[in-house]
C-alpha cells in the first residue's frame, strides 16, 4: 500500500515550486490564485527572495503547503494514495490530498495558523530544541522536572525528539539531558514553542476558522499527528486539527501505525527530503521515494 506523506516547516528553500509554475499550466494557476488569496506575491519569495524572507512563519507555511499540493495536482492520474500523513503543518496539504479540505479554504487556513502562530510566539520569549539519542522516556521525564513550560513536541524518529517552551526552561532541560547523557540537547533557530501549551492563543484563533470550514469526508485514511491511528470521520479529523497546535507532533508512531496497516511504501510529496529520512530510521525496511511526475 501506498502512504503519501506532506512535510512541514524547515523543508523550504529559495527556487521551490519555480520548475512546476514554468511547465505546468495547473501550476501557474494555483500559484495565481494563492497569491490572490494571500494579498502579496508568494511566488516572488518562494522562486527568487532570499532564505531571510522565507524562513518568515508566514511565508513559509503557506509556500510548503503550496508546494506540496500544487505537486500532487501535477501528478494527475498518477496520484493515488492508500493512506496519508502530513507532518505538523503537513496536515493541512494531506488534507487537500485525500479530499477533505478544497486548495483555497485550506489555504486561507494555512494563512490563519501561520499568522496566529507568529503572534503567539511574541507574547513570549519561547524556542524549541533538538535532543538526539534519548530515550523517549527520559526526555519526557526530564521535562516534566524542569519548572516553567517545557514539553515534548516533535517524536520524528527514535533517538530524534524536539522539545519546546519557555527559553529559561529549554536552556534548563538541554543541560539536563546533556548530564543524561543525550548526545546532542542543540536549541533550534526557530521564533517560538510550536506544538506545546504556549501556542494556546494560536489555538484558540485557528479553532474558530477551523470550525466555520466545511470538511469533507476523506477519500483514504489519514494518520494525524495528535492521535497517531487512521482517521475516516470528518468531525474526528476537524478536532484533532484544532488540538495538533498545542499537542506534539507524534510522528514515530504515525508512521509505525502506518506500517502495522500494511503501508509499504512512502511517497513524500513536497520539497526535500526530511521525511523520507525519518521513516527510513523508524523502519529501514520501509520502501520510500519523492512525488514522480510523469
Amino acid at each position: 500500500m501506498n502512504a503519501y506523506i506532506f512535510p512541514g516547516q524547515g523543508a523550504q528553500f529559495v527556487g521551490m515550486g519555480l520548475d512546476l509554475f514554468e511547465k505546468y499550466p495547473i501550476a501557474q494557476e494555483l500559484f495565481n490564485q494563492a497569491n490572490a488569496i494571500l494579498g502579496f506575491s508568494i511566488t516572488d519569495i518562494m522562486f527568487e527572495g532570499t532564505p531571510e524572507e522565507l524562513k518568515q512563519t508566514k511565508v513559509t507555511q503557506p509556500a510548503i503547503f503550496l508546494h506540496s499540493v500544487i505537486l500532487s495536482k501535477v501528478m494527475g492520474d498518477a496520484f493515488k494514495p492508500d493512506m496519508v500523513a502530513g507532518h505538523s503543518l503537513g496536515e493541512f496539504s494531506a488534507l487537500v490530498a485525500n479530499g477533505v479540505l478544497n486548495f483555497e479554504e485550506a489555504l486561507k487556513l494555512v494563512s490563519q495558523r501561520a499568522l496566529a502562530m507568529q503572534k503567539a510566539c511574541e507574547i513570549k520569549p519561547s524556542t524549541m530544541a533538538a535532543v538526539l539519542r534519548l530515550e523517549d522516556a527520559v526526555v519526557e521525564e526530564i521535562c516534566a522536572s524542569v519548572s516553567g513550560i517545557v514539553v515534548p513536541a516533535n517524536y520524528n524518529c527514535p533517538g530524534q525528539l524536539v522539545i519546546s517552551g519557555e527559553v529559561e526552561a529549554i536552556n534548563k532541560a538541554c543541560e539536563k539531558m546533556k548530564e543524561a547523557g543525550a548526545r546532542r540537547a542543540l536549541v533550534l533557530p526557530v521564533g517560538g514553542a510550536f506544538h506545546s501549551p504556549l501556542m494556546e492563543p494560536a489555538r484558540e484563533e485557528l479553532a474558530t476558522a477551523i470550525e466555520e470550514t466545511t470538511f469533507n469526508t476523506p477519500n483514504c485514511p489519514i494518520y494525524q499527528n495528535v492521535t497517531t491511528t487512521a482517521v475516516t470521520d470528518a468531525t474526528e479529523i476537524k478536532k484533532n486539527l484544532i488540538s495538533q497546535l498545542t499537542a506534539p507532533v507524534k510522528w514515530t508512531q504515525s508512521v509505525q501505525n502506518m506500517i502495522a496497516d500494511g503501508a509499504t511504501l512512502f511517497t513524500e510529496i513536497g520539497p526535500g527530503k526530511v521525511l523520507q529520512g525519518l521513516v527510513k530510521k523508524i523502519e529501514p525496511s520501509a520502501e520510500t521515494s519523492s512525488a514522480i511526475i510523469e
